[in-house]
């Protein structure tokens, strides 16, 4: 079964705070990408987060179809300091059960795909924020998720590399994944095929009617 992910007149607020969102209805297919987008505050991580079940809705609900293995990229990277950066993409493919002879190919395919390559003995200290960055991505995309869910993949890039990690990003879906990324950078954006824009789903602006995923032109 293909992956497909589908909320239903979502909304959320935390304990003593204003609601973030709501009304908010969407279907995300397998090999499609879609970026959150909005100001700060709005609940774009949130979302991420009830996407993937760590965080359960103040309403609506969110129904997960033949997703068995979701792939999660934090904004700020994280790692152990004496290990290589082949090591950090391995781990989660020996967690599979994977052998380190069969794991290390796949791992370095993935490192490939964000210029990781020449880094791969460097242990994780030893890189830059970028660099970092873009290893936390290659080691979720190496076990080939079903769904990816991304916050803010760019906001330690310099603008040449976001721009090429955003056409990586927009390039997954290929892969068969549904691809969701969190982002204020427009390049990131518009390398999605589709934009939830949560500052349409604000309770000023969304109290009166239901409003839906807006294709990008």
């Amino acid at each position: 079964m293909s992956a497909r992910v589908t909320g239903r007149d979502l909304a959320h607020r935390f304990p003593g705070t204003d609601t973030l969102f709501e009304h908010l209805s969407f279907t995300l297919e397998a090999g499609t990408t879609t970026a959150i987008c909005g100001p700060s505050g709005c609940g774009k991580s949130t979302l991420l987060s009830i996407l993937a079940g760590w965080e359960k809705p103040a309403a609506g609900t969110v129904t997960r179809d033949g997703v068995n293995r979701i792939g999660w990229v934090f904004q700020n990277p994280y790692g152990v300091a004496e290990r290589s950066a082949l090591d950090h993409v391995v781990f989660p493919l020996l967690a599979r059960g994977l052998r380190r002879r069969e794991a290390e190919p796949q791992a370095l395919e993935a490192m490939d795909m964000f210029d990781l390559g020449a880094v791969a003995d460097r242990p994780f200290a030893a890189l830059s924020g970028g660099e970092a960055q873009r290893l936390m991505l290659a080691r979720a995309v190496s076990s080939a998720p079903d769904m990816l869910l991304v916050d803010e993949p760019t906001a330690q890039l310099d603008t040449r590399t976001a721009h090429s990690v955003s056409g990586v990003l927009g390039n997954l879906a290929g892969h068969g994944m549904i691809v969701v990324v969190a982002t204020h950078d427009l390049a990131t954006r518009d390398a999605c095929g589709r934009v939830i824009d949560l500052a349409d789903y604000a309770p000023e602006e969304a109290a009166t009617q239901v409003r839906y995923v807006k294709e990008t032109s």
